[in-house]
């Protein structure tokens, strides 16, 4: 346990495209959420995410790496790309690129990005989406779908996960790691509105089940793992647990080049007390093992976190019919990750356990539902 775990630090939301990473780096604002069709009371996961890339090598238009005239000219992309879609049958990603001279952006605490209609900050949301089925087609370098999306949406985020050390000033201000993450929002309520080629959604607040983190580096980890949900109820009482939430991510980080295989970052807060499962700390002496299988039909996760109290056991399973196969590509102008399996529907259970003297004694066995998910290794061939 650590209360540390669960408290903000919106100086870790703020951009860090600084020095090394601001010509060679990548930042991302992610959220996602669950709204309801207006016309048909169905729900759909959604997801926006506002990407940002390499701002001192800007151009007068966006550079997209995948470009094949800029691949052969050694041009590193450069943009804001502004991501939306969604999960579920016929799951997509829309894509809209700015060039940097055209966005307007808050560097410090508290952020905030502008572009155009396209405004993303702690504490609202909103913009759109629009590519024809002929311009998907035409342009492979967008790495995205047709589809039209607009949203107008109001943020609170209501429990962070922050994961300590790893993403502290001295460690962010050194550049060691490839990758770096934090959740300010593991769990966050929206509200507002969707508008989905033509049909309207509404995001209730009490069951948008939603989520918000960032990311950034100077590349990616592999294999990608991230499980995240807080639609969360005991299966020993039949109460659903409203102050409850689980974040796990991780997966090969690397710290001066140097790969850490299979360390994972994981908290379950629970009712209001938090179990933090940290590698970082290693007093804590944390343990991870996990599993992602990929069938013809799903994507199923097995997560077992250990430390010196507490035992969480997580299984996690998405069809992959509702799962986008997510497209970025790296600041080096590469696309290592052409498998990196996306969703917001997942389903699963989490059994929680204290550690006791003669073996564990479980504190609650959990159902969990609208669970972001993500898996993915890196193309075999590449390098």
């Amino acid at each position: 346990m650590g209360a540390g775990c669960v408290t903000s630090d919106i100086t870790r939301d703020a951009c860090m495209l600084r020095g090394s990473f601001a010509r060679r780096g990548y930042d991302w604002w992610w959220h996602s959420f669950t709204a309801r069709n207006n016309n048909t009371g169905k729900e759909k996961a959604f997801f926006i995410a506002f990407f940002l890339c390499n701002p001192e090598l800007a151009k007068s238009q966006p550079v997209l790496g995948q470009l094949p005239e800029n691949a052969k000219a050694e041009r590193l992309p450069s943009y804001l790309m502004v991501k939306a879609g969604y999960w579920g049958e016929n799951a997509r990603q829309i894509h809209r690129f700015f060039a940097w001279e055209d966005v307007t952006l808050h560097m410090d605490a508290p952020f905030s990005v502008e572009a155009d209609d396209c405004i993303a900050s702690e504490t609202c949301l909103s913009g759109s989406v629009h590519v024809t089925e002929q311009e998907a087609q035409q342009h492979p370098e967008y790495m995205c779908q047709a589809g039209e999306m607009s949203w107008k949406l109001q943020v609170d985020k209501q429990i962070p996960f922050n994961v300590g050390y790893g993403a502290a000033k001295p460690f962010r201000d050194a550049g060691i790691f490839e990758m770096y993450w934090h959740a300010e929002g593991m769990k966050t309520q929206y509200s507002g509105t969707v508008m989905l080629d033509g049909e309207s959604y509404t995001v209730y607040p009490q069951t948008s089940y939603g989520y918000a983190d960032k990311n950034w580096g100077s590349g990616f980890t592999s294999p990608w793992v991230w499980l995240s949900s807080s639609h969360m109820v005991s299966r020993l009482t039949g109460m659903k647990l409203h102050n409850s939430v689980f974040d796990i991510g991780g997966g090969k980080p690397r710290i001066c080049s140097v790969a850490l295989d299979h360390k994972l970052l994981g908290v379950i807060y629970y009712e209001g007390t938090p179990y933090e499962f940290n590698f970082s700390k290693p007093w804590t002496h944390s343990r991870s093992r996990f599993a992602c299988k990929e069938t013809e039909k799903e994507l199923i996760w097995h997560v077992r976190q250990t430390n010196e109290t507490t035992i969480m056991d997580v299984q996690i399973r998405c069809p992959k019919k509702e799962m986008l196969l997510i497209n970025y590509e790296e600041p080096n102008g590469q696309k290592r990750h052409n498998r990196l399996w996306n969703g917001g529907t997942g389903v699963g259970r989490i059994r929680l356990y204290h550690k006791t003297r003669i073996g564990r004694e479980l504190i609650d066995d959990i159902s969990v539902r609208n669970v972001g998910c993500e898996y993915g290794e890196f193309d075999s061939q590449k390098k």
